[in-house]
C-alpha cells in the first residue's frame, strides 16, 4: 500500500505541476490531504522574493568582481595578469555547465535543500537515502566555510581603510578578528530581526554589485598616469608557482572558481519565492553570467592599471586590492572611496549568504539529519526565520574567524575549501541523474531535454578533472607552512565526519527527507 500511495503521490505531483500549479509550482497535496510544498513540507517561511530580489541576492551572495580582488594577492603566481584572466574565463565556463545543471533541477524540484534534496531524488529509492545525507552535509560544510570567508573580506577591508590615511599602522590580527565579530553578529542581528527589509536590501547590493562595479572599472581605467602594456595584460605570463607553465595555469583555475563557484546560493531560499520553478534558473543563469561578465571588466580594468605586480603579491594590506587601487589612483582619496564601494557590497554579501548557510543547516535539521534536530528544525514564522539554526551559524563562523588569530595561513587554507566541498556535492546531485538516465527528475519550467545529457555529462567530466588540479599544492617545492593546499585533506576529514554521524545517528534515525516519497 505504500508503494501504491507514493505511487499516486507522484502522478498527482505531475498533474499539479501541469495543471494549475503551472505558472507557480509552490504547493502540491499529499495523499493525507496536507497542503505542502516541493520538499514535502508545510510552508513556514514567507514567500516574499520577487525575480529582481532573488537575482539581487544571487550576484549579491556570489559578489565576483569583489571575490575576485580579495585573492588577488595568491592568483598573480598563476601566470600574473595573462594567468588570471584566461584561468577567469576557463573557472566561468566550467560553472556555466555547473550551473545549468543546477538551473534545471531546481526548476523541476524547488526546494530549499537545493543538492541535499535533489541527491536525495536522483539516484533512486534504494541509495538516496545515504547519498542525500552525505550531499548535504558536504554542500553544508562548504558554505559554512564559505561564510567566514566571506565575512573575513569586509573585516580586512575596513582595516585597509583604516591602513590608507594611516601609512605607518602596522595591521595585527585582532584588528582583523575585532571587525570579523562585529560583522558576523551585525549580519546575524539583520538576518533575524529585520527579515521583511532583506528583499529590498537586495536591490541596494544589486545596485551596488552592478552600478559600484562599472564606477570602479572607470575609476580604474581613467586615472592611471601611464597604464601597463597590452603584453603584460594579455601575453607576458609570468609563472611563479615552481610547477611547469601548464600545471601552473590548471591549478590557477582554482582562483577564478572562488568568484564564481556558488551556483546553488540561491536555490536555498526556494521557499520563500511565490514562482520558483521559473524564477530560480533565471537568477542561477544571471549569477554566473553577469558575476563572469563584471569580473572579467573588472580583472582586465585593475590589470592595466598595476605598475608594480611584486608589490600587489607581497603587499603588507590586509586587503590587497588596495594596493592596486593606491597604484592605479595614486590618490588617497579615491582609494578609500572605492574601498567603501566593496565594503558595502560585501556587507550586503555577509547578511546574505548567513542567512542563506542559517536556512540549509534548517532544512537538514527539519529531516533530523543534524544533532538535535528538534531545536534546529524550528522556525520563527512572525519572524520567518528559523533562529537556532541561524545562531548556531553565526557562532561557527565566529570560531573560524578566531583561527586567524593563531595562523592566517590555516584560517585561509580551511574557508578557501568551500570550492571544493560544495563542487564534490553537485557531482553528487547531478552524476546519479546520469546514471539512473535521468527518470527520476520531474520535468520543471527549465529542461534541457536531450541536451541534459550532455550538459550533465560534461560538468561530471569537468568537475572530475578540476577536483584533482585543485587540490594541487599551490607552489613548488611545496612549504606546508605557508604553500601546501589542503583541500584533499580537508575534503577528507568532512567525509569522515559525515560517514561518523551516519553511523551514529543516520542508518537508524535519518528518514530521508520527505519529499522522496513524492518523486520515487
Amino acid at each position: 500500500m505504500a508503494s501504491r500511495s507514493s505511487s499516486d503521490d507522484k502522478k498527482h505531483l505531475d498533474e499539479k505541476a501541469g495543471g494549475e500549479f503551472d505558472d507557480k509550482k509552490t504547493a502540491v497535496v499529499s495523499r493525507d490531504g496536507e497542503i505542502i510544498n516541493a520538499s514535502g513540507h508545510a510552508d513556514q517561511l514567507q514567500r516574499h522574493y520577487g525575480l529582481l530580489s532573488i537575482c539581487g541576492l544571487a550576484l549579491n551572495i556570489d559578489n565576483a568582481w569583489v571575490a575576485f580582488g580579495g585573492s588577488l594577492s595568491i592568483s598573480v603566481l598563476n601566470g600574473g595578469p595573462p594567468g588570471i584572466i584566461y584561468e577567469l574565463i576557463v573557472a566561468c565556463i566550467f560553472y556555466g555547465f555547473i550551473g545549468a545543471s543546477i538551473a534545471e533541477l531546481c526548476s523541476s524540484v524547488p526546494s530549499s535543500g537545493g543538492v541535499y534534496h535533489w541527491a536525495s531524488i536522483t539516484p533512486g529509492p534504494k541509495y538516496g537515502r545515504v547519498i542525500g545525507f552525505f550531499c548535504g552535509w558536504l554542500n553544508f560544510f562548504g558554505w559554512i566555510f564559505d561564510v567566514a570567508a566571506i565575512i573575513a573580506i569586509p573585516a580586512n577591508v575596513c582595516v585597509a581603510m583604516y591602513s590608507v590615511y594611516h601609512p605607518d599602522f602596522e595591521p595585527q590580527a585582532y584588528h582583523t578578528f575585532i571587525a570579523f565579530v562585529i560583522i558576523t553578529w551585525s549580519a546575524t542581528a539583520f538576518v533575524i530581526f529585520f527579515n521583511r527589509l532583506l528583499p529590498k536590501l537586495q536591490h541596494v547590493g544589486l545596485f551596488f554589485v552592478l552600478a559600484g562595479g562599472l564606477i570602479t572599472i572607470i575609476v580604474v581605467a581613467a586615472m592611471p598616469k601611464q597604464h601597463a602594456t597590452n603584453a603584460f595584460v594579455w601575453k607576458d605570463f609570468e609563472n611563479m608557482t615552481g610547477w611547469s607553465n601548464g600545471i601552473c595555469f590548471l591549478t590557477g583555475v582554482l582562483n577564478g572558481a572562488f568568484t564564481i563557484g556558488t551556483p546553488d546560493a540561491i536555490t536555498h531560499l526556494a521557499e520563500e519565492l511565490p514562482n520558483p520553478s521559473v524564477d530560480m534558473p533565471k537568477a542561477v543563469f544571471a549569477q554566473v553570467g553577469l558575476g563572469f561578465l563584471t569580473t572579467l571588466m573588472f580583472a582586465i580594468a585593475i590589470m592595466y592599471g598595476i605598475n608594480d605586480l611584486t608589490a600587489v603579491s607581497t603587499t603588507p594590506l590586509s586587503f590587497p586590492l588596495a594596493e592596486v587601487y593606491a597604484q592605479a589612483t595614486g590618490s588617497q582619496g579615491a582609494t578609500f572611496g572605492l574601498l567603501f564601494i566593496i565594503l558595502v557590497s560585501v556587507l550586503i554579501c555577509s547578511i546574505g549568504t548567513l542567512m542563506m548557510v542559517g536556512r540549509l543547516y534548517w532544512v537538514l535539521a527539519r529531516d533530523n539529519a543534524t544533532p538535535f534536530a528538534k531545536t534546529f528544525g524550528k522556525v520563527n514564522e512572525r519572524l520567518s526565520c528559523p533562529i537556532p539554526a541561524t545562531l548556531l551559524c553565526a557562532v561557527l563562523t565566529t570560531a573560524f574567524g578566531a583561527i586567524q588569530l593563531g595562523s592566517k595561513t590555516a584560517f585561509t587554507d580551511l574557508v578557501g575549501s568551500f570550492i571544493i566541498l560544495t563542487t564534490v556535492s553537485y557531482f553528487l546531485a547531478i552524476f546519479p541523474n546520469l546514471l539512473t538516465g535521468r527518470k527520476y527528475m520531474p520535468r520543471g519550467h527549465f529542461y534541457m531535454g536531450k541536451f541534459g545529457f550532455v550538459i550533465n555529462s560534461i560538468t561530471c567530466l569537468l568537475i572530475v578533472f578540476f577536483i584533482v588540479w585543485f587540490c594541487f599544492p599551490y607552489a613548488f617545492p611545496v612549504d606546508p607552512l605557508s604553500l601546501m593546499n589542503w583541500n584533499s585533506i580537508i575534503l577528507v576529514g568532512c567525509v569522515l565526519l559525515t560517514a561518523a554521524w551516519w553511523f551514529i545517528h543516520g542508518v537508524k534515525k535519518y528518514p530521508g527527507p520527505k519529499l522522496a516519497q513524492l518523486y520515487h
